[in-house]
């Protein structure tokens, strides 16, 4: 048994716990990043899609853009909570815009909304426990 500074936090996180972040990370990093890589590209049912919403093809490209920067941001450790919380909003928009503009299932992107609003809570609270 290895002894602890006074004030270090009795909890220990495990290691599986770990993976299970960085796996997470790292999924959403790939879901988002393709999505948003398909939307720079100009993929027609991304145009298309975006011309139903009716903001113009420049909101395509921001939404693209933002996707890619908040992937990139999850595998960077130093940005991965912001990236996380960015994510949340943008994935919220996402789904209130599928239920409201679209008249779309809103399942998916409420889904990775959770994992992601998920990734930035855990990564929050690690980063109090290692604060105190």
């Amino acid at each position: 048994m290895t002894a602890t500074a006074v004030g270090a936090p009795a909890r220990r996180r495990g290691r599986a716990g770990t993976v299970a972040l960085v796996a997470a990370q790292v999924a959403l990093a790939f879901v988002v990043g393709s999505g948003g890589a398909m939307k720079l590209a100009g993929e027609p049912t991304m145009v298309a899609m975006f011309d139903d919403i009716g903001a113009g093809q420049w909101f395509r490209v921001l939404v693209g853009g933002l996707e890619v920067a908040g992937a990139v941001g999850l595998l960077v450790p130093r940005l991965a909570t912001l990236a996380a919380a960015g994510l949340t909003l943008l994935l919220l928009g996402a789904t209130a815009t599928n239920v409201v503009v679209l008249d779309a299932s809103p399942v998916t992107a409420a889904a990775l909304a959770a994992v992601a609003a998920a990734i930035a809570v855990v990564r929050v609270r690690r980063a109090r426990a290692a604060s105190t």
